[in-house]
């Protein structure tokens, strides 16, 4: 399990609100085991707890709602197979 930094971060501007500005975001970012470890702890004991998570990625504090959806994928192909652990959640633009 781990969170891999793509070296080639997609990042690009949308036009959400006429002329608020939003960037899209595609990154993945490896971690030691230990320090993936203590994340998924954290994240855990939020979750049990029904509060918010907070976590930074690449550089990037990310905000998880209490009420985000939670979710398991598994992927398959060329050779190698990759299970992601997912928090989904709708985004409030004001």
């Amino acid at each position: 399990m781990t969170f891999r930094l793509n070296p080639q971060e997609k990042q690009k501007e949308i036009d959400v609100t006429g002329s608020r500005k939003v960037r899209s975001r595609d990154v993945e970012k490896t971690y030691p085991k230990k320090d993936f470890i203590a994340k998924l702890r954290r994240l855990a004991d939020a979750l049990e707890h029904g509060e918010r998570f907070s976590i930074r990625v690449a550089g990037r504090r990310v905000a998880v709602p209490r009420d985000a959806t939670v979710g398991v994928e598994h992927e398959r192909g060329a050779g190698e197979e990759e299970v992601e652990f997912q928090l989904k959640w709708k985004v409030n633009r004001r």
